[in-house]
């Protein structure tokens, strides 16, 4: 970071530290260059100081104005969970979060107004939600204290882990009692080894 905000300067005075700044220097100047898109690597690419081109870049293009932040909030409130997992999810809405409170700098020093971010977070999380979560988003919604957003996310991601273990039981018992009922309908005649179809063995438990 000394090398992208400048406070690392060059030593003049000894050649040893000069070349070893040159080479972290041309490091982080990579770093930079391939970061950007294509357009602007050609306007940039004969730079040579690292932190000469994040000042260029920053002061061009670090601009953000009421329609960046519009079009972020209307991101956020239209996302919805629509059949994607509940972990992909949770995690572009969380990153979307992080990008609005960066864009609009939202102070971090009131307790009430940070329990009041959260609410509205935890709010949008649910509202995204599929119907299959509607019984357990209710029980959330009913607690005495809300919970945050990390522990209705552990919540619902155990309601999910259940879901799915119970899917795999109704499956593997389907599955069971379809071999079942296919070997009740036949018997072995051990004279040819062959088996033959006839009705339900009134014996088989």
């Amino acid at each position: 970071m000394g090398f992208v905000n400048g406070k690392v300067k060059k030593d003049k005075t000894n050649v040893v530290l000069g070349n070893q700044w040159d080479r972290c220097n041309s490091v982080v100047l990579s770093w930079i260059l391939g970061t950007i898109s294509e357009e602007l690597y050609l306007g940039q690419v004969y730079s040579t100081i690292a932190s000469e081109l994040w000042t260029e870049l920053k002061e061009t293009y670090d601009k953000v104005d009421g329609s960046v932040v519009f079009n972020l909030h209307k991101k956020i409130n239209s996302l919805t969970q629509n059949g994607s997992s509940l972990s992909e999810y949770y995690h572009t809405l969380n990153s979307l979060w992080k990008q609005f409170d960066v864009m609009v700098h939202i102070p971090d020093n009131t307790t009430e107004f940070k329990e009041h971010m959260e609410m509205i977070k935890l709010m949008q999380f649910l509202m995204g939600l599929d119907e299959s979560y509607s019984q357990i988003r209710s029980i959330i919604l009913t607690t005495e204290s809300l919970p945050t957003i990390k522990t209705a996310y552990a919540t619902l991601s155990r309601e999910e882990s259940r879901k799915n273990a119970s899917s795999n039981t109704i499956k593997r018992n389907q599955a069971s009692a379809f071999v079942t009922k296919t070997l009740s309908n036949q018997t072995y005649n051990p004279s040819n080894n062959t088996r033959f179809t006839r009705g339900p063995n009134p014996n088989l438990k």
